[in-house]
């Protein structure tokens, strides 16, 4: 799949085929995109849990208020950043929005990747912290800030969104 045809035929997945695991290699070849992503002053303040583990990924779906389909995929990638490596380079600026910023662009990537390798994702930012944290038994060093949910979808994933049009969200100036 080409560049555009990822952009154009990527959206949030919430029902996963559950007689189709994901394969190792594919999941390492999507984290292998992730860690490509732009960083303030090419920090990397990313840390990548990848969840196999049903329990653990059912505490992640009660930690994400009830969203089940997160224990329903046969994988969750969960981003978390590490604020203290933008902080070294950046101060506060650094841990309270370099790294969101960074970690924001990793997860991106790992949507797109997901997409051109034919798999299906959603971008999960709706959790309690704390509780995700408590549920992969992180160290306080990293702070959960997206969780993917990664399968092949159940049904066709040629669902077109709306968007609005550039002369809404554009200015020039």
């Amino acid at each position: 799949m080409d560049f555009w045809e990822a952009i154009e035929k990527r959206h949030s997945v919430r029902s996963f085929n559950a007689n189709l695991d994901v394969a190792p290699e594919v999941i390492k070849r999507i984290l292998s995109a992730a860690i490509l992503a732009p960083s303030a002053g090419n920090c990397q303040p990313w840390h990548f849990i990848v969840v196999r583990d049903l329990a653990v990924k059912k505490r992640l779906a009660e930690a994400a208020w009830g969203q089940r389909f997160l224990a329903e995929a046969p994988v969750v990638i969960v981003v978390c950043a590490e604020p203290a490596r933008s902080a070294a380079r950046y101060g506060l600026r650094g841990s309270q929005l370099y790294c969101l910023q960074d970690t924001a662009a990793a997860t991106e990537h790992i949507l797109l990747t997901a997409t051109a390798l034919g798999l299906g994702s959603c971008w999960v930012g709706a959790f309690d912290e704390k509780a995700a944290a408590q549920a992969l038994q992180l160290p306080d060093r990293l702070r959960p800030v997206a969780m993917v949910p990664i399968g092949y979808p159940l049904r066709p994933t040629d669902r077109q969104t709306t968007r609005r049009g550039l002369n809404e969200v554009v200015t020039y100036v």
